[in-house]
C-alpha cells in the first residue's frame, strides 16, 4: 500500500479435467496444496493461509467453490447409486416372484398330468371289466337257454309218460318214407291204412307194461327249475344226478320192458305184411 493507492489488476484462473482450480495467476497449484485447502474447508478450524503469489487478493478463497460443487457432487452420486439399488431390488424381487410363479405352475402341471393319467387308467380298466362282464353275461344266456331247453324236454317227456304216449306206435313207418310217395292222394290213402293197422295191431297187443323210475329226482328238478327261471344253474347240481340215475336204471334193465315191448308190435306189424 502505498501513497499512490492500490490499482485494480486482473487475476486469472486455471481449471483442471474435474473444474477444480488449479492455476492462479500462472503459478499451478502442489496437489498438497489442494488437499491441505480441503481438509481446512471441512474441518472448519482455521489454518495458517499459505503466502499467495504476488498479485494475488488476500481474500480471495477459489477453493471453497470447488469443494461446494465436489459437496454437490457427491450427494448427487450417492442419490443416483441409492436409486440403482433400489431398482435393482426391484428387479429381483420381481425375478423372483415370476420364477415363485414359473414353479408353482410347474407343479399344478404335473399334478395334472398325474391327474390326467389316473384317469385315463381308470377308464382302460372300466372298459376291461366290461368286457368280462360282457362275457360272463354272453355265458350265463347261453347256459341258461341251454338249461331252459331241457328243462322243456323233460316237461314234455314228463306229458307223454302221464298221457302214455311216450312210446306210442302212431307213426310212419321208415319205409314209407323211403319210398317218397310224390302223390297226396296216395299218402293220405297210405296214412290211413297204416293207422288201421296200427289200430288192429294195438287191439291185439296187450296193454305195455311201464315202470317209472328216479320219481324223486326228476320231481325236484322240474319244481327247482319252476322256482329258479333265471337261475338255472342252481339245479344242476340236481340234474347231474337224475341223468346218473336214468343211466343206472337203463344199466340195471329198465330198457328192457322197452325193447319187448317194441319186438312184440314188429311181430304183429309183420301178420298184417307192412314190413
Amino acid at each position: 500500500m502505498g501513497a499512490n493507492g492500490s490499482s485494480a489488476r486482473n487475476v486469472s484462473f486455471g481449471l483442471d479435467d474435474d473444474k477444480k482450480v488449479t492455476v492462479i495467476e500462472g503459478v499451478r497449484l502442489s496437489g498438497d496444496v489442494c488437499r491441505r485447502m480441503r481438509e481446512a474447508q471441512a474441518s472448519g478450524k482455521p489454518k495458517p493461509p499459505s503466502v499467495p503469489p504476488e498479485g494475488q487478493k488476500p481474500g480471495a478463497h477459489p477453493e471453497g467453490v470447488s469443494t461446494k460443487e465436489a459437496q454437490e457432487e457427491m450427494r448427487k452420486n450417492f442419490e443416483h447409486q441409492q436409486a440403482l439399488v433400489q431398482e435393482q431390488l426391484a428387479k429381483l424381487a420381481q425375478k423372483e416372484k415370476e420364477v415363485s410363479a414359473a414353479t408353482g405352475l410347474k407343479d399344478s402341471s404335473a399334478a395334472a398330468i398325474m391327474e390326467r393319467g389316473r384317469a385315463h387308467h381308470e377308464q382302460e380298466k372300466a372298459k376291461v371289466l366290461a368286457k368280462q362282464l360282457e362275457r360272463k353275461e354272453a355265458e350265463l344266456a347261453t347256459l341258461s337257454a341251454f338249461y331252459k331247453e331241457q328243462l322243456e324236454i323233460l316237461e314234455k317227456k314228463e306229458e307223454l309218460r302221464s298221457s302214455g304216449k311216450l312210446y306210442g306206435y302212431r307213426r310212419m313207418p321208415a319205409k314209407c318214407v323211403q319210398h317218397g310217395l310224390h302223390n297226396l292222394d296216395e299218402y293220405k290213402q297210405a296214412a290211413e291204412e297204416y293207422n288201421q293197422a296200427a289200430s288192429r295191431a294195438e287191439a291185439h297187443l296187450r296193454p305195455r307194461r311201464t315202470e317209472a323210475f328216479c320219481t324223486d329226482l326228476q320231481a325236484k328238478v322240474l319244481q327247482c327249475y319252476r322256482e329258479n327261471p333265471q337261475q338255472t344253474l342252481l339245479c344242476s347240481s340236481l340234474a347231474k344226478q337224475y341223468m346218473s340215475c336214468v343211466h343206472q336204471a337203463k344199466v340195471r334193465g329198465h330198457s328192457g320192458v322197452q325193447t319187448t315191448t317194441k319186438s312184440t308190435f314188429r311181430e304183429e306189424y309183420r301178420k298184417h305184411k307192412w314190413l
